[in-house]
């Protein structure tokens, strides 16, 4: 079983999400998911906002990510992303309340609202509660 694992990990700004040693991951990559299972060939590919899937036997492990870069070495993957969230550490009240105040600054647009941010904000916010919501 082993030889079917590699080594995976999440690292953002503020220190390693998760690390261990994994059988696939399934990724949103800027053009579309894409999945990694040991000794895939190297690449490094842009992240989009989306979720990411980790197997490791039966046992699937999720992650709403923000975007960032993902980098297949080795027979090891490293994802480099803005911002990563376990589901179970995911806050639905708190995604739902930034996803209404994002909605009510672009709605608004007051004429400091700074535009992109507020999508950006949204997309994270939906991204969190889709993630929740399906798994």
């Amino acid at each position: 079983m082993a030889d079917k694992r590699f080594k995976f990990e999440i690292i953002t700004p503020e220190k390693v999400i998760y690390s261990a040693d994994v059988e696939h991951v399934k990724s949103p990559g800027k053009n579309g998911y894409f999945g990694v299972k040991a000794n895939h060939i190297p690449f490094l590919t842009l992240l989009r906002t989306g979720k990411i899937t980790v197997e490791i036997g039966k046992e699937k492990i999720f992650f709403a990510t923000s975007g960032g870069f993902a980098e297949v070495t080795d027979n090891k993957m490293t994802i480099l992303a803005e911002t990563a969230e376990e589901i179970t550490k995911i806050d639905v009240e708190r995604a739902m309340r930034a996803r209404d105040r994002a909605l009510k600054r672009l709605k608004e647009k007051f004429g400091d609202t700074n535009i992109p941010r507020a999508r950006a904000a949204l997309l994270r916010a939906l991204n969190r509660l889709k993630v929740v919501s399906v798994k």
